[in-house]
């Protein structure tokens, strides 16, 4: 057996929430081009997490927003982003680190994925050519269905118990990129 010190899978994922820097850094600079939007869930218990009381007793866990018609102040650095958004009227200024991004999901062209949680310290054994890194499944959405279930919006998006059909989970031929998927079976 094999030890991976490069950890391809950690290296990965950071690759992946550097594609959501640029497109957000893109957006905060030009706005947001035809018709893409965002779906973005992010851990609230996350370190760097910063909302409101209210929103952070409402959405304990996980939280879903959407950047699409009323978003305002965004703005993107190398860490983290901040975007103002009205939960139910109500103004609100989130700041989310990049670390605590589990899902992202464009549904005007059917593209997004989602992460795991990764103990970016545990080793990752190599059995053949088949790498298995240590996950905490616990942490992690179990289905791409959970990871992009609107857990909160803005007061303009649908509720949760009903995805649109344009969801990986409302069937509309959507597709989840998952890393699971480039690994050798």
């Amino acid at each position: 057996m094999a030890t991976d010190h490069i950890r391809y899978d950690v290296l990965a994922q950071a690759a992946l929430r550097g594609v959501v820097r640029t497109v957000l850094a893109d957006v905060a600079k030009k706005g947001l081009p035809g018709e893409h939007h965002f779906k973005i869930t992010f851990s609230t218990v996350a370190p760097g997490v910063r909302l409101s009381d209210r929103m952070r007793a409402q959405y304990p866990e996980t939280m879903t927003i959407i950047l699409q018609h009323q978003f305002w102040d965004l703005h993107v650095d190398d860490a983290a982003f901040e975007v103002g958004l009205s939960f139910g009227g109500v103004p609100e200024r989130l700041a989310v680190p990049f670390e605590a991004v589990t899902a992202f999901y464009d549904p005007a062209v059917q593209f997004g994925f989602q992460f795991e949680t990764l103990d970016a310290n545990a080793p990752v054994i190599a059995t053949g050519s088949q790498a298995a890194p240590v996950i905490d499944k616990a942490a992690a959405p179990a289905s791409p269905a959970q990871a992009n279930k609107a857990d909160a919006a803005p007061a303009n998006a649908k509720p949760a118990d009903t995805p649109p059909p344009d969801r990986p989970d409302g069937g509309a031929g959507a597709e989840v990129v998952r890393l699971d998927r480039f690994r050798k079976k």
